[in-house]
């Protein structure tokens, strides 16, 4: 390889995994050290070169491998490569374009570039950076995907607890124009910069067209309907009878409603805390067809995964209370860090304590276009169980 020497960084043990994340406890502290996203080779407590990737001594992921390769050189062309391969799988593989133009990119680890996600809303691409790495190459990654879809526009960002863990200061610039996107046939606005990430969630896409087998001549309410997804494929692509949508942001209600009139679909949005709300209509025995439940991410902290699924527990309670006798609830947890079989526990749980019998019709997560390596399960996050209330 005729690329310049990297630094070196050690390992307290010997390298037994593939997992891509090197926690800081298993790295000798450098007495020089690179800055947080440097590039550097890493060897294990035997000397052995067993990786190069990402270094950041300030976050608790000391180091992101990008290639166990010696001969492979982490540069502008690994990039273009890397990312060239993540858009072959959307467009030769899962043939994407022939349904939406909206799909996710590159979905960080599941694609091989640790700390990086890039969402496609049309033309416009958006480039959430997770990593003190992928911020600090941004210019290889922004060269990379212009390959792939020239003229695009690019609006990017870093949450802010993510720049604090990683080290590293990035100011948004102001919201783009937003872009009209199709989906199925169905058209909705992705808003980034407005302060719910896109305004719109394309790894809902299957299950959206998969609710909406279950709708014609219904009742549906759509529980969090953020930005109308659900409550939108349930009236104009399954032909409901009646469709509420309910959420507590008021924002995000007035980008449903344009939505649903993007899509001439009647949808009555109503500003709600869903307890409240369902606690509410169980008193006057309302109950509808179909119901979905899809809540923000509900914690971030491994200490706080027992408290989220007691409220997953109540809000499901509440929820399976309100669908009818043989109706379709379909629930959603987009919080990594609750497992699938944590999740489905709780669907017993919740169950019980609503009188209800629940048969599992179908469980899924995220679209083809969020895959994730078989040996770094972080990158699935999403389940959506699909149940028949009785």
């Amino acid at each position: 390889m005729n690329t310049p020497a990297l630094p070196v960084i050690s390992l307290k043990i010997e390298r037994r995994s593939n997992h891509p994340w090197i926690f800081q406890k298993m790295v000798v502290k450098p007495t020089a050290k690179p800055k947080p996203g440097s590039l550097v080779d890493i060897v294990d407590n035997t000397g052995v070169w067993v990786g190069r990737g990402f270094y950041n001594g300030h976050s608790r992921i000391a180091l992101r491998v990008l290639t166990e390769d010696p001969d492979e050189a982490v540069d502008e062309a690994f990039f273009a490569r890397k990312i060239a391969d993540a858009v072959a799988l959307r467009r030769d593989c899962l043939h994407l374009d022939e349904t939406t133009d909206a799909w996710r990119v590159v979905h960080s680890e599941g694609d091989g570039l640790s700390g990086l996600v890039v969402d496609r809303y049309g033309d416009l691409l958006v480039v959430e950076f997770f990593s003190a790495g992928a911020f600090r190459h941004r210019e290889w990654v922004y060269a990379a995907l212009r390959e792939q879809f020239p003229g695009c526009r690019f609006y990017s960002f870093a949450e802010e607890h993510v720049q604090k863990q990683e080290s590293f200061d990035f100011r948004a610039p102001p919201a783009p124009e937003p872009s009209v996107i199709t989906e199925n046939g169905l058209k909705f606005r992705a808003s980034p910069g407005s302060g719910h990430k896109t305004g719109f969630f394309a790894d809902q896409r299957d299950n959206r067209e998969f609710l909406a087998r279950f709708t014609a001549g219904k009742r549906v309410l759509d529980i969090c309907c953020n930005s109308g997804g659900f409550a939108i494929y349930a009236k104009a692509r399954g032909g409901a009878e009646e469709v509420t949508g309910i959420d507590l942001d008021e924002e995000i209600l007035q980008i449903a409603g344009k939505n649903a009139r993007l899509n001439d679909a009647k949808v009555k949005f109503v500003q709600a805390d869903l307890f409240p709300y369902l606690r509410e209509a169980q008193q006057r025995g309302e109950q509808w067809d179909v119901v979905v439940l899809d809540p923000a991410k509900l914690t971030r902290d491994r200490d706080q995964v027992i408290s989220a699924l007691k409220k997953y527990n109540d809000m499901n309670k509440l929820a399976m209370q309100v669908v009818s006798p043989g109706g379709i609830l379909l629930t959603c947890s987009c919080t990594g860090l609750v497992a699938e079989d944590e999740f489905l526990d709780m669907i017993r749980r919740a169950a019980f304590y609503a009188g209800r019998t629940v048969q599992v019709l179908k469980v899924t997560g995220a679209g083809g276009d969020h895959p994730f390596m078989a040996h770094v399960k972080e990158s699935r996050y999403l389940k959506a169980v699909f149940c028949r209330v009785l």
